[in-house]
């Protein structure tokens, strides 16, 4: 008689295994089935260049894992996860020597954006006192707030632009620094919503920072599954699902998949009227991704930027608006918006004594085939003069080869698909329960829920909390 458990989950990355661990801690007995080798999702990690040199395959900067409710709640320091602070959170140079910088003090950050100063400490200081508030709100599916004065205070801000936010502002630095950190969300600047994605990231700058991972992102996925094995749950690898039929005996099944491949698992079983419906999911931008292996640390000219975990290049706020406007109109960027991350300054695991490891990526049309690994190097070149000379290595996934690496990455997409305020909270489609499919007992806990991409696992603990409030009313 074949296996049979109370939930199966298919995919292991952050929102698979939120959802499998939130199941195991009631008691159920679940199996996660991962099609890769290597559990993980885009939290792996691996050899990309060198012997020695370790580089974060997708994921490596991780202020939303300090901030989810979900994974701050777990134990995950027991089981092996250790966490870095850079010196600076955030570094985004200019070409006239000037930088703006995200710090993790309120006032320090203001110091650096001129005649702003006072603005900034106005518009960040009490969003980073609620910042708790505002997370659990922003982190999970359409609700009504349980902290309206917090969410309001936010809301009014969250949904504009990114370039109606930096009306706000004079100076090119503060500018600057809101472009950088709402191009994050791969959208044109000008678009409703991209004002919150840029707000948020600053907020959790100031209020938790952005940290790297000690010896890889894919020790936070190691993590996650120790906590979760030790609740009884069972990890299968190297088996790839194409059918609901071929998953072992379940009450309830969870899905770490987006739309297309639910079609291809579940599509004989979905309603004509909702399959229409996830046919008409919008997949966004894609990105070209370099890491090299260095023979030193990056030569910036700025000294906030030795120091960063994370660069953001790209030059002013028009210049970055008009990449990310190019990019959502099929059109090649000659400097691209990049964004540079410095783990081995402070994680000396991630490459051989003296040496040093870069992760970095531009925005790209969704399925680009075109190497931007030159441009992205001119970019730093730019602002670090010297830096190709220290290369003595380096990799390159491109849109398809980043699909090929994880299917839910369509045509490149990092984010399971557009989150603009059409799609933020209706993924994949528009339904009470978000989660649920018309499939009884089965889900969806990819990023292609809500809240979307990230590593913060909150798409797989509310998928996780939908089937526990349906199926094991007992447990919740």
């Amino acid at each position: 008689m074949s296996e049979s458990f109370d939930a199966v989950v298919v995919g292991s990355g952050p929102n698979g295994l939120a959802a499998a661990i939130t199941l195991a801690q009631k008691g159920l007995s679940v199996q996660v089935i991962e099609a890769e080798d290597t559990i993980g999702g885009g939290m792996r990690s691996g050899e990309l260049t060198l012997p020695g040199f370790t580089h974060d395959l997708c994921s490596a900067i991780h202020p939303l894992a300090l901030a989810s409710p979900f994974l701050s709640s777990l134990p995950l320091a027991e089981h092996g996860l250790e966490l870095i602070h850079p010196d600076v959170p955030m570094a985004h140079p200019l070409d006239d020597g000037r930088t703006a910088v995200l710090e993790m003090s309120i006032p320090q950050t203001a110091s650096h954006l001129g005649r702003d100063s006072d603005e900034y400490v106005k518009l960040m200081a009490p969003l980073v006192r609620s910042h708790g508030n505002l997370v659990e709100q922003f982190l999970g599916p359409a609700r009504p707030p349980r902290h309206p004065i917090s969410a309001g205070r936010f809301g009014v801000h969250a949904i504009r632009s990114a370039k109606g936010l930096a009306t706000m502002f004079e100076d090119e630095r503060s500018r600057a620094l809101i472009a950088g950190v709402a191009a994050h969300s791969i959208l044109p600047l000008d678009c409703l919503v991209t004002g919150g994605f840029g707000l948020i990231l600053a907020i959790l700058g100031h209020a938790v920072g952005w940290p790297v991972v000690k010896g890889g992102t894919q020790s936070l996925a190691n993590s996650l599954q120790s906590i979760f094995e030790a609740n009884g749950g069972q990890v299968v690898t190297g088996r790839r699902i194409d059918s609901i039929d071929e998953l072992p005996r379940h009450k309830v099944a969870l899905l770490d998949v987006g739309p297309r491949q639910l079609e291809k698992i579940a599509g004989d079983r979905l309603p004509k009227s909702y399959l229409y419906r996830l046919r008409r999911y919008r997949y966004g931008p894609s990105v070209f991704k370099v890491d090299w292996a260095l023979d030193g640390p990056v030569p910036w000219k700025d000294r906030f930027c030795r120091e960063a975990g994370t660069v953001h290049l790209g030059g002013t706020f028009e210049q970055i608006a008009a990449s990310e406007r190019a990019v959502w109109e099929n059109r090649h960027v000659a400097r691209p918006y990049c964004i540079i991350a410095q783990q081995s300054l402070r994680d000396p695991t991630r490459a051989p004594e003296g040496k040093h490891t870069l992760w970095g990526y531009c925005h790209v049309p969704t399925g680009y085939d075109v190497d931007m690994t030159e441009l992205i190097e001119e970019q730093i070149e730019r602002q670090a003069p010297g830096f190709k000379d220290l290369i003595l290595a380096k990799s390159t996934l491109g849109p398809a080869d980043l699909e090929r690496s994880n299917a839910n990455y369509v045509g490149g997409d990092i984010n399971g698909g557009v989150q603009d305020i059409r799609q933020l909270f209706t993924r994949p489609v528009a339904r009470i329960d978000p989660y649920s499919t018309p499939v009884e007992g089965l889900y969806l806990c990819s990023s292609s829920t809500p809240p979307g991409g990230g590593v913060h696992g909150m798409c797989g603990y509310h998928a996780g909390k939908s089937a526990l409030a349906k199926h094991f009313k007992q447990l919740r």
